[in-house]
């Protein structure tokens, strides 16, 4: 009777340790969504049942760990300093249960994407079914947008962005690509307007420009006697280079667009570069791979993450960077 109680008793204290588990894990993803709703979205789970495990935490820990209102939520001190310390128990537990069966395990699932809709226009399909033809078992969610995220609270797996996208800094960033600018414009608007010969006259002229939530309503030119920077006069601005291209064609002023995306028109005359012969600081448009920083990527981020790299290296020739 004592050997039965015995093990009665073990596989309680086991059956707890698994549950306790659980609670850190809801416990950092509500932190990390900061939002018991979207904790519930990502888990899979009701809402009430993360808000009674925070509830039986607390108790356990004697210490309340989340101000809530209606509107917000933040955290208390104790709770900063228990997810600094849980999130390593997790990641810890994470990389030994992937690293013994790291073998075995094959890229599957879904996979959740998010892309910058401009920056990635004529490269996404073409590497989306590259990957998919070589890892079919993976299903994936593709969301297009240009507006900031953040990948944890969002539920995204990857990122395919611009900088100014990424709302929270703790996530991994791989270079995949510089995308020059270039000003164009129309050659009718070029009748109407005496072509600039210099970049000081710029300040004469109109602009279809980019929002100046997303870059600053100015550009700054690398001349020999010193960087002279011209505020740029615009009465159509946008978020999105494509409306904004489709806007310089209407004849509505110069625009500063990624070369890629005018390429056709330059060719085919509707548009004229402009100060080719000028170097513009920082002109180029990054175009970041971002992604969780854990100890050990899930296999489907992985494959993605290193098909990406070297899908661009093949197509620009540049080596991807970290930061």
């Amino acid at each position: 009777m004592e050997w039965i109680i015995r093990k009665s008793c073990k596989r309680c204290h086991q059956r707890e340790h698994m549950n306790y588990l659980e609670t850190l894990r809801v416990f950092r993803s509500v932190v990390e969504a900061n939002s018991f709703r979207r904790a519930a979205d990502n888990l899979g789970i009701s809402v009430a049942a993360v808000s009674r495990t925070i509830s039986r935490l607390e108790t356990r820990l004697d210490s309340r760990l989340f101000h809530r209102t209606t509107r917000q939520m933040s955290m208390t001190e104790a709770a900063e300093r228990f997810y600094a310390g849980s999130s390593r128990i997790l990641d810890d537990l994470d990389a030994l249960e992937a690293e013994a069966s790291m073998q075995a395990v094959q890229p599957g699932g879904v996979l959740r994407l998010v892309a910058h809709t401009t920056a990635t226009v004529l490269r996404l399909v073409p590497l989306i079914s590259s990957f998919k033809r070589k890892y079919p078992r993976v299903d994936l969610d593709v969301t297009l947008t240009e507006r900031p995220v953040d990948l944890v609270a969002d539920g995204y797996d990857l990122g395919l962005v611009v900088p100014f996208m990424l709302s929270a800094e703790t996530v991994v960033t791989r270079l995949l690509d510089r995308a020059p600018l270039i000003f164009v414009a129309t050659p009718e608007y070029l009748k109407r307007h005496t072509l600039p010969r210099h970049p000081s006259e710029l300040c004469n002229h109109t602009f279809v420009a980019m929002s100046p939530t997303v870059r600053k309503s100015e550009v700054t030119f690398r001349l020999d006697e010193g960087d002279l920077t011209v505020p740029l006069k615009y009465h159509v601005a946008s978020n999105n280079a494509m409306f904004n291209r489709e806007m310089v064609l209407e004849g509505f002023g110069i625009g500063a667009m990624p070369a890629a995306l005018v390429q056709a028109d330059l060719s085919s005359g509707r548009l004229v570069p402009i100060l080719g012969g000028f170097e513009i600081a920082d002109s180029a448009l990054e175009l970041r791979l971002a992604y969780n920083s854990r100890t050990l990527l899930p296999a489907k981020v992985r494959a993605f993450a290193e098909h990406a790299a070297a899908f661009f290296e093949e197509t620009t020739g540049a080596q991807p960077e970290f930061s």
